[in-house]
């Protein structure tokens, strides 16, 4: 007999399917028109699937309710998504880019991340109680790093096109592609300077530094500078010879750049080494000749992709984010949170790149240093450092096998501090675009509908059936159409017609309307719209000397018919 099989399998499925699936029919609408990102609406949905409120989504379950199993599963998840998204970063920047445009990188993700980190350390240090700076220097690299995921939605989309500058499209996306795996060395020098001064370690600082440039920046980040290249080189020889040959399908060669980023996360993760860097350099080497990115310049396939990534990603955040301890915890209260946050957010970035935005040609206005300035969102990579540091300190600072009480209490703060800083990030810089929208557009519209009011203006939308309505608006266009006095009282066809805010029926079978009249509505959809363009043109077309000529109303106006197009779409195809 048949059986309900309400299992988590497929539950995740059927959220996770319903909630893209009803996400895409009003993609564009909230996207393109709200500009909402899709991390924000992601979040929310995942906080709505999660055990906080509709208990869908149930990560412990799935953890078998080991703490160290969920924080692998997110880390891995982590991991995934940004090997592919600094990969397709790669891949999107012109040829030779990091090589033309060094000078600008160096001063990003030199001295722009230098005062990121020290300056959030600072804050960190100043608000959260029982810290030492050392230890606040650790949890501010965590989210030093500016994120490729969220930085999407200031470099893709309506808004980017109109807004930002090509060239500074092109220095976000390669910022936040290379300050990922660049966050390695912040991170660990912190993290080797605790574990060799604490309680039962062998206090030396010249270990730690030792292992400092021996481990993380020879094995970690050359490493994987050298392995990335060499990938990205040879996949694209590789991929040019098949090419040329006709051995590879259209499909295999769209998908070409997602399986190597699989490729590079799983052999640098069996080596320990850095792979984010990794892949963002083997994206960059993949296309050093722009012979792939613009052979995929016109295809989907990339971007499609990348949105099923960044929904399932922020879906599972929102699940797993511990937001209880946001107001429970014993390490910070809230009262502090909300400080931190806001302070991180607004001291963090904007006042280095507004000191050095000079230097970097791609920034040419002052309104422009502000605006990359503060748009450093803190989102994905800083969950993959924040496990990255549980991990080390779990496993590596220890006493007698268990983690030492210091790193105990570095744990919890890490934890707490840098979950609620991605989820500030999220909430302010999803909302940052929509709000100013909202209030540039708030002002405008109560001036016009001011201006309005104080202007004589026809009545607003009504529907007008009586023959003396249509006789007014007759002449009303005939004025704006230039027509003169002798034109035919008849310019409208026998039809129904939609002039600006204004429905007549022509018909002369109409009978007149009143206020307590009932009748059956008249069908508007396939009413065409006539401007006075088209009344302009129609008259012309019967005699081109003659202002006062005659419009033939035995047919009603032919307007162009648009065929069904995405609301996207640059150039649509017009009707024979």
């Amino acid at each position: 007999m048949p059986t309900l099989a309400v299992d988590n399998f497929n539950i995740v499925c059927a959220c996770l399917g319903g909630f893209i699936t009803l996400f895409g029919l009003v993609s564009y609408l909230l996207k393109e028109k709200f500009y909402l990102s899709e991390a924000l609406i992601s979040l929310i949905a995942g906080v709505i699937f999660s055990p906080n409120a509709a208990n869908l989504l149930k990560p412990e379950q799935y953890a078998l309710h080991d703490e160290e199993v969920l924080n692998t599963i997110t880390l891995y998840f982590s991991r995934l998504v940004l090997g592919v998204q600094v990969v397709l970063a790669g891949v999107q920047l012109p040829s030779k880019y990091l090589k033309t445009e060094w000078k600008s990188l160096a001063l990003l993700l030199g001295p722009g991340m230098a005062v990121m980190w020290l300056v959030t350390s600072l804050l960190i240090y100043a608000l959260v109680p029982h810290i030492h700076f050392v230890e606040a220097l650790a949890v501010g690299a965590c989210v030093t790093p500016t994120d490729p995921v969220l930085s999407n939605s200031i470099v893709k989309g309506k808004f980017a096109d109109k807004s930002i500058p090509k060239e500074l499209q092109k220095i976000i996306v390669a910022e936040s592609g290379a300050n990922d795996g660049l966050g390695y060395p912040f991170l660990f020098l912190p993290l080797y300077i605790i574990q060799h001064t604490g309680v039962g370690s062998d206090h030396n600082i010249g270990n730690a530094i030792g292992a400092w440039f021996g481990e993380t920046w020879g094995y970690t980040i050359l490493l994987s500078i050298v392995y990335g290249a060499a990938v990205g080189w040879i996949a694209k020889e590789l991929l040019h010879w098949a090419e040329e040959r006709h051995y590879v399908d259209r499909e295999s060669f769209l998908v070409f750049a997602i399986t190597l980023a699989l490729f590079l996360v799983g052999t640098m993760g069996m080596v320990g080494s850095d792979d984010i860097l990794a892949c963002f350099i083997a994206g960059n080497t993949f296309t050093w000749d722009d012979w792939f990115r613009l052979e995929t310049m016109d295809d989907s396939f990339q971007p499609t992709i990348d949105m099923l990534l960044n929904v399932s990603v922020f879906i599972w955040f929102g699940a797993v984010c511990p937001w209880k301890e946001f107001y429970t915890n014993d390490v910070i209260p809230i009262y502090r949170l909300v400080p931190l946050g806001i302070l991180v957010l607004l001291l963090r970035r904007p006042p280095i790149v507004f000191a050095m935005h000079k230097s970097i040609h791609q920034i040419e206005e002052k309104r422009q240093a502000l605006y990359v300035g503060f748009f450093g969102p803190i989102g994905v990579s800083a969950i993959f450092y924040l496990y990255i540091t549980l991990d080390f300190l779990r496993k590596n600072v220890t006493v007698d096998g268990e983690p030492r009480s210091d790193a105990v209490y570095l744990m919890e703060v890490t934890k707490i501090v840098v979950w609620f800083l991605v989820i500030c990030s999220v909430i302010i810089h999803g909302l940052t675009i929509p709000m100013s929208k909202f209030g540039l557009w708030l002002p405008r519209s109560i001036s016009r509908a001011v201006s309005s009011a104080r202007a004589e203006s026809p009545e607003p939308f009504h529907i007008s059936e009586n023959p003396e309505d249509a006789e007014e608006i007759n002449e009303g266009l005939r004025r704006r159409a230039g027509a003169g006095s002798s034109t035919a009282a008849n310019i409208l066809p026998r039809s129904v017609y939609r002039i600006g805010r204004t429905i007549i029926r022509s018909d002369n079978s109409s009978r007149s309307h009143s206020r307590g009249n009932s009748q059956a509505p008249l069908p508007l959809s396939n009413a065409p719209t006539i401007s006075s363009n088209d009344l302009s043109n129609e008259t012309s077309k019967q005699d081109p000397t003659s202002s006062n000529t005659h419009v033939n109303t035995s047919q009603p106006i032919q307007l162009n018919q648009r065929a069904i197009r995405f609301p996207d779409e640059v150039n649509p195809p017009q009707a024979a």
